[in-house]
């Protein structure tokens, strides 16, 4: 079982330090100097060449951030804006352009597609049953990586490889993205998971048979290209199948410039499928981000399901709206308040959104509170309301996670709503 293919994932990171720890840089920036394959020559020193380039236009030897050399030719180094002119001159060099930050971007999207026996759960860490590796023979042989998952990180049969490029200690996942993707794109099959009961289901992959290795190169601030660089550099020499990554760029980038397209390229030439997500941007022209041909980019739309609640009103009219509510009020009766009636602080406008610090605690006390805006949720659960009824008009079917019982309106039951509370 699972010798087929290997998936190999960029998304993650923690913290993100990168440059030279001494001399003053001040004025110089982050850039990827792209300089192509790498020569077919065995006397070839690709370090080398990198740093005698950097000597030749800055006289210093201490500004190489790092030599790409495992799968193509480049490097990132700390650089002036006219040291980077000189070396967009030189033989041999394809583009040099500035290290960006790139953003993580990501559910049942398997099932939708057509893929059965699919209902997908965020999976944070190693140890989930998703990344088990009951049943997974020993390591295919063809893989050439290695598990440097620092603190904290165990591999096994399943999760084969791992790696970090930041100034993290670990690969571990942190902010719940890339173990959401990676089991997204390989986790096992794993029975009987919901969220608090919601969506109850199987959680699987795409293809549970697959190994996966970690790539991790992302964090809270984002994600630098010299880390991505590095990681579709290491991932190609260690012998990957796919490549697959939920990271990306606000918009397209020409594609010398871009790190995706220039990474994805050199993995192709090596028979290794690539596969992007396009963004979470749009629906307009120009927000699609992944545009390089010989990538698979893959673009959220919508879903087939619906997460909706209702809210009972005391004359026994019930009105549906939206929301991943785990929670349950047992069928009691609340009393509802607008909020411009439970305001001490602010006027008449801010009260009804139920703005941060317009509620009165001791007003809302033991009462669902109507809030003209979303965020108004969170007024209400930091002011200890019993509940919260929103109105949203933003996205159609827009379904969130609330930390206390609430729900959404749309226009016409959040308009039934008001001329209820105002009849009593």
């Amino acid at each position: 079982m699972g010798n087929s293919i290997l998936i190999v994932f960029l998304c993650l990171s923690s913290i993100l330090l990168l440059g030279t720890s001494n001399a003053n840089n001040e004025g110089r920036k982050d850039y990827i100097v792209y300089m192509g394959a790498i020569p077919d020559d065995d006397t070839y020193l690709p370090t080398s060449h990198h740093a005698s380039l950097l000597q030749e236009v800055s006289g210093r030897n201490d500004i190489l951030i790092r030599s790409y050399k495992r799968s193509f030719n480049g490097f990132a180094a700390k650089l002036t804006d006219n040291e980077a002119q000189q070396l967009s001159s030189m033989e041999n060099v394809v583009s040099i352009f500035p290290s960006r930050t790139h953003y993580i971007q990501t559910t049942r999207s398997w099932d939708f597609m057509g893929f059965n026996d699919t209902t997908l759960k965020a999976e944070r860490s190693a140890e989930s049953p998703s990344f088990s590796d009951e049943g997974f023979g020993p390591i295919p042989k063809k893989w050439k990586g290695v598990c440097k998952g620092g603190t904290n990180f165990t591999c096994n049969n399943k999760l084969i490889g791992a790696r970090y490029y930041s100034a993290s200690n670990s690969s571990r996942d942190n902010v719940s993205h890339g173990s959401h993707t990676a089991s997204t794109a390989a986790g096992n099959k794993v029975k009987d998971v919901s969220f608090y009961g919601l969506a109850q289901g199987i959680a699987r992959g795409g293809f549970p048979s697959a190994r996966i290795a970690v790539y991790k190169t992302c964090g809270s601030s984002g994600c630098k290209s010299v880390d991505i660089m590095a990681a579709f550099d290491d991932a190609i020499a260690d012998g990957v199948d796919i490549i697959t990554f939920s990271v990306g760029y606000p918009k397209a980038i020409p594609l010398e410039q871009d790190i995706s397209a220039i990474g994805s390229y050199h993995a192709v030439t090596k028979g290794i499928i690539v596969t992007q997500s396009v963004g979470n941007n749009g629906p307009k022209l120009g927000s699609t981000q992944s545009i390089a041909p010989w990538m698979l980019s893959v673009a959220a739309s919508t879903t087939d399901r619906l997460f909706i609640d209702k809210v009972v009103l005391g004359n026994g009219k019930m009105l549906y709206g939206f929301s991943i509510n785990s929670f349950s009020l047992n069928d009691t009766k609340y009393p509802l308040s607008y909020g411009k009636d439970v305001t001490s602080t602010c006027g008449v406008k801010d009260a009804q959104f139920c703005s941060a610090g317009c509620l009165d605690p001791n007003k809302v006390k033991g009462k669902i509170v109507l809030c003209n805006h979303y965020s108004g949720i969170r007024e209400a659960a930091n002011k200890k309301a019993i509940g919260a009824i929103v109105f949203s008009e933003n996205f159609e079917n827009d379904s969130r996670i609330v930390p206390l019982p609430s729900l959404a309106l749309k226009r016409q039951n959040y308009d039934a709503i008001k001329s209820y509370l105002s009849s009593e």
